[in-house]
């Protein structure tokens, strides 16, 4: 046997150490589920295709695939010794003359011990692997009895520069940090009235993405849909504080100091994805500079991009500047917003907003603790930065943008379609001012109704055409 080639007792023998359910029949990981979960699942299950987790790091992307093997076992859709986990983060494929050869005899070894059955490879940290994806078309275009199910710590658009050759053959779910329902979810698992309030929360958010519609009469009613007892809003709006600092990177939670916690994230989250992930996908040589200007838009989420003040601030040309956001959109740092226009999908160079992927990142970056939260503008950027996170997720939505003209700004509009807009402003403030601005669209858009994100309930009877909801409550919809 040349050197750098397997046998099938070498393979097994790398293999055994990362499937112990081979041995043991059950699968140790987290009973927490995200809802995402049951999608991916019954996605493997219905669907022909490859399946793809895509994300930033340290968000449960090797939990998910996990849990799935669990599934796949308990629901009685595999046997153990038919589900292969590998990740590809093994220092044994270091060596290139390894690499060459591993995944065609790790497929071999499957077809022969396994006897034809149907196999379950779980591949993590896929994008480690030099032209997986080749490796992948290969035994899908031949009908080999494997299923392959992978994932990516760095962000996805590392698996659309390969995505060419697997049109059709892959079905892709980008994985995002915990939302604040999912957080709420996770850290009240054992409160039923706040869990009942969050289904119906949710269920009103379903119907008004789905509908565009509010029953007035019945939302302002004693027993409207998002009528919360007070003890449940208490509840909630101490667990959006908690939110605010925290964010939705879950094994951050497990740190109770909070300097470790923080050079945690600032390690994994900036660190890691711009010294490494973002040299893997676009092979760019300039990390110290983009890091610099990550660094620079944090300082206030929500800021309009002027590309020239940023430029002269950072030290870099206008061009090299243009060419950075997209960048660091490509591994989740940050999120762009362009302005509103009519005519969908139309963006406007130079005009856009920039928001943050996590909070939590912001507080490890700048070292800032719980006394953030007495900061009434922190506060406001805050707010505004969950309400876009929260809208990116609006089902049906043809695109998110923020309007602005010489007298008036509203933080969000959500284009849905024909004629069709729900604007969205943000007034995360103890005193509720000026809401002229989002008046203003409603009327001369012609639409229905507008949404004002508030810090508590505020009494609406003179408005008829805008709907007040607490953010804590107003999170809870997606």
């Amino acid at each position: 046997m040349r050197r750098g080639e397997f046998d099938g007792v070498q393979i097994e023998a790398i293999l055994t150490p990362y499937n112990h359910w081979w041995k043991e029949g059950v699968v140790k990981t987290e009973v927490f589920k995200r809802p995402v979960f049951h999608k991916i699942y019954k996605d493997l299950l219905s669907l022909k295709q490859i399946i793809s987790i895509t994300g930033p790091r340290r968000v449960g992307k090797t939990t998910l695939l996990k849990q799935i093997i669990q599934s796949l076992i308990n629901d009685g859709h595999a046997k153990p010794n038919q589900i292969v986990y590998f990740s590809f983060d093994d220092p044994l494929l270091s060596e290139p003359q390894m690499r060459e050869h591993f995944f065609d005899e790790m497929i071999k070894w499957a077809d022969i011990t396994r006897k034809s059955e149907t196999v379950y490879f779980f591949l993590d940290e896929v994008q480690r692997f030099d032209r997986w994806e080749l490796y992948l078309k290969k035994y899908y275009d031949l009908g080999f009895p494997v299923r392959f199910v992978i994932s990516g710590s760095a962000s996805s658009p590392i698996f659309r520069k390969s995505r060419e050759s697997l049109l059709g053959r892959i079905k892709d779910n980008h994985i995002l940090p915990f939302s604040f329902k999912e957080f709420v979810y996770f850290h009240k698992a054992g409160d039923s009235e706040v869990l009942d309030f969050v289904k119906r929360a949710q269920a009103f958010g379903y119907k008004l993405q789905r509908e565009m519609a509010v029953d007035w009469k019945e939302f302002q009613s004693e027993s409207g849909p998002l009528n919360v007892p007070g003890n449940v809003f208490r509840e909630l709006n101490i667990q959006l504080n908690r939110y605010f600092i925290e964010g939705g990177f879950p094994e951050s939670w497990e740190i109770e100091d909070i300097v470790a916690k923080q050079e945690y994230l600032f390690d994994n989250q900036v660190q890691k994805v711009i010294f490494e992930d973002l040299i893997i996908a676009t092979e760019f040589r300039k990390p110290e500079k983009i890091k610099s200007y990550y660094l620079s838009l944090i300082e206030q989420p929500g800021q309009e991009i002027n590309i020239e003040k940023a430029s002269q601030k950072v030290g870099v040309s206008r061009p090299m500047l243009e060419k950075y956001l997209p960048l660091l959109e490509m591994t989740d740092l940050v999120k762009t917003l362009p302005r509103f226009s009519k005519r969908p999908l139309k963006f406007r160079r130079g005009s856009v907003k920039c928001y943050l992927l996590d909070l939590a990142l912001r507080n490890a970056i700048l070292k800032l603790n719980e006394s953030v939260l007495s900061d009434p503008s922190a506060m406001g950027f805050y707010a505004e930065n969950l309400v876009f996170n929260a809208l990116r997720q609006f089902e049906g939505a043809i695109e998110l943008s923020y309007y602005k003209d010489a007298k008036r700004e509203v933080d969000f509009v959500v284009h849905v379609g024909g004629k069709r807009y729900l604007p969205v402003e943000v007034k995360y403030r103890d005193a509720m001012d000026d809401l002229a601005s989002i008046k203003y669209f409603v009327n001369a858009f012609d639409q229905k109704f507008g949404i004002v994100v508030t810090k508590d309930f505020v009494k609406t009877q003179d408005e008829k055409k805008l709907l007040f909801i607490p953010l804590s409550i107003f999170l809870l919809f997606f």
